[in-house]
């Protein structure tokens, strides 16, 4: 037996994806969710970070956490009122 035919996988025997084609395969089925998603974070942390500096610069530290935790519900009341409008729109 050579080494050639040591390094040969069968044709029914399914081979692991790479990391490069597992992350194409995402990217592919999510790509468009995934930057909404990365601009709603860079967003929301940027108004989050000019209110803690510029609004509020006496407040403690503890305040730019919660307004950063109230990025959550505001992630989610975003997208869900974004979908109920363009229900709205397709009837």
């Amino acid at each position: 037996m050579s080494d050639s035919d040591s390094a040969e996988t069968p044709a029914d025997e399914p081979t692991d994806p790479s990391v490069a084609d597992r992350a194409r395969d995402v990217l592919s089925e999510n790509g468009t969710g995934m930057v909404q998603d990365l601009l709603f974070a860079f967003a929301w942390v940027g108004l989050a970070s000019l209110l803690y500096d510029f609004g509020f610069p006496t407040a403690p530290r503890w305040v730019l956490y919660m307004f950063m935790l109230a990025g959550i519900p505001a992630y989610f009341g975003f997208f869900i009122s974004l979908e109920m409008a363009r229900e709205r729109s397709r009837r």
